[in-house]
């Protein structure tokens, strides 16, 4: 079972190499990277590309790892016995399977991602440990031994908000999804506007790579924004001229708002571009 890439992702042949590492020694793979790198997306199409199901764990700052295995529903039980609902003489009526549980037990084998761990509590990785290592998990409450029978290829994404305990990291292969260079970024717009004119697309990629150099930027656009934005000049059927000029740096470009996206970097350009006039 091997990732080869897919018509709908571009994987740079480290990244390809690091998903196939990760399949071999049967590791969780780490996943690191700015936001808007394809992260998430990876799992998708590594699903897609080897026919496998996908279970998606998106993480919050409020979720417990307990929930990935399973959930005890008290409440609805000690209601239902009020009602004299018969369901209450078996507990596992309300045993709610997690993502871990489903993934573990299914018949054929699962990409599951759990994506941006680094949401949840400090706590969490670790909480996670034996489950992942170990791949199997009790059930207190039915005294029972979840194992896994197929065992998942694991996904997990990290924005990098917080370490990682040393621990969790020892147990995963992991990797950095370094920003695409031009090159690798004409491959993935191709991908998503085949077609596109190769003097807008030029002109496009130009201006997008020098605002995400304008020092002091508090966040950088991504390469989804720059899609959003590819997305909105087409829209709008915005001429190449319009993103050219003899100095790129004297202009501000034709719907900023999907490249920059707090007051604080806005105004920051607009000063950059103010100080660039005064000086020609």
């Amino acid at each position: 079972m091997r990732f080869k890439g897919s018509e709908a992702y571009v994987s740079t042949d480290d990244l390809t190499l690091a998903v196939n590492a990760a399949i071999t020694l049967q590791r969780p793979l780490l996943v690191k990277g700015e936001p808007g790198t394809g992260k998430t997306m990876l799992a998708v199409e590594v699903a897609k590309a080897l026919d496998l199901p996908l279970l998606e764990w998106h993480i919050k700052s409020t979720t417990k790892a307990q929930q990935g295995l399973y959930e005890y529903d008290a409440v609805s039980r000690l209601r239902d016995s009020q009602l004299g609902d018969p369901r209450v003489h078996e507990i596992r009526n309300y045993i709610m399977r997690g993502m871990l549980w489903q993934a573990f037990t299914s018949e054929t084998p699962v990409v599951l991602l759990i994506d941006e761990i680094d949401k949840a509590d400090i706590e969490f990785p670790n909480d996670l440990l034996r489950e992942l290592d170990r791949m199997e998990f009790f059930v207190y409450e039915t005294k029972e031994l979840v194992k896994a029978t197929q065992r998942p290829i694991v996904f997990i994404t990290s924005n990098n908000e917080k370490e990682l305990p040393d621990a969790f990291l020892r147990r995963c292969f992991f990797h950095y999804i370094r920003f695409p260079d031009k090159e690798t970024m004409e491959k993935i717009v191709d991908v998503h506007f085949p077609g596109l004119k190769k003097s807008l697309l030029r002109e496009a990629l130009e201006v997008f790579f020098e605002v995400r150099e304008a020092p002091g930027l508090k966040k950088k656009p991504s390469t989804s924004e720059l899609l959003d934005w590819l997305k909105l000049l087409l829209a709008e059927d915005i001429p190449p001229d319009a993103l050219r000029a003899k100095d790129r740096k004297t202009i501000i470009p034709p719907l900023h708002g999907a490249l920059l996206k707090n007051e604080q970097d806005v105004h920051l350009f607009e000063r950059l571009i103010f100080m660039s006039r005064q000086r020609s």
